[in-house]
């Protein structure tokens, strides 16, 4: 967490496959398998709707159980994928928000749940490398292009008790606390569309909340030389906001909190005390 070694990532790659089954949120290649998405029944239907001559499937199996991993990992391989065919993905449910950035990054993704693709390409793009990066900040511009930035402390995003239980107790105490003492905003994306939740993000110099996918909205808008605070539940630890930070120029910290009830609770003054430890 502090730093101070070298790593070298992984180059996005891509693989080219000929005469793939899509099944019911899974491909199939031969006696290879991939699952994308849960199943819609425990025994698929063996059945082809639709034939595909040359597609690029960019979603991923977390995307497709994950908001936060759809937003930063997914939208990213769209490009690729619209440049080498058809933009394949899975035909599992969307929400609101989904199809609120699709319309703001102009992707226009076909969902499948059975098809014969004779050619499929697929990307290996886990590696946080310099053009994942490109691709990231071309994303957030385009996000950014339909508001008016105006730079402001930072921006509170609520997790309430939405997801995987994370609760923070004190949750709407400490929003309010930022809001009060250093002019955060506070945003609640579970009652937000995509136009309100990325006014509200454009220009935070801070995103704070608990670690989780709601985070994703302002990371998206996030730019270099900001931070991101993590608040941690005691039972659960997880970092891959900081891969993100590291890759774009950016800063990251956490508090973690201390147990209560079926949740956890963090101290405003600890909040306070590890903003102040940010890079002005």
């Amino acid at each position: 967490m502090q730093g101070g070694f070298v790593t070298t990532h992984a180059a996005t790659r891509g693989f080219l496959l000929k005469d793939v089954w899509l099944i019911d949120g899974s491909l199939y290649k031969a006696d290879a398998h991939s699952w994308l998405a849960p199943r819609s029944r425990l025994l698929p239907t063996v059945r082809i709707d639709t034939e595909i001559d040359r597609g690029a499937v960019y979603c991923t199996a977390g995307g497709n159980k994950y908001f936060g991993s759809w937003l930063i990992d997914d939208c990213l391989a769209y490009p690729l994928a619209s440049a080498e065919g058809t933009p394949i993905t899975t035909a599992h449910p969307v929400g609101l928000h989904t199809l609120g950035y699709e319309t703001w990054l102009n992707m226009k993704p076909t969902r499948l749940l059975n098809a014969f693709i004779n050619e499929l390409v697929i990307f290996e793009d886990l590696g946080q490398n310099r053009n994942r990066h490109l691709r990231f900040r071309a994303m957030s511009d385009q996000l950014l292009s339909h508001v008016k930035p105006a730079a402001h402390p930072g921006v509170f995003i609520l997790r309430g008790d939405k997801g995987e239980l994370r609760l923070l107790q004190n949750e709407l105490e400490l929003a309010e606390h930022l809001r009060a003492q250093r002019g955060f905003r506070i945003l609640d994306p579970m009652k937000a569309d995509v136009p309100t939740i990325v006014a509200a993000c454009a220009g935070a110099r801070t995103v704070v909340g608990v670690e989780g996918s709601q985070l994703s909205h302002g990371i998206a808008a996030l730019q270099s030389g900001g931070s991101v605070l993590t608040l941690q539940p005691p039972n659960r630890f997880a970092d891959s906001y900081k891969h993100l930070t590291d890759r774009d120029k950016q800063h990251f910290g956490f508090v973690v909190g201390t147990p209560e009830g079926t949740g956890f609770r963090i101290d405003p003054i600890e909040v306070e005390r590890t903003l102040d430890l940010f890079p002005e």
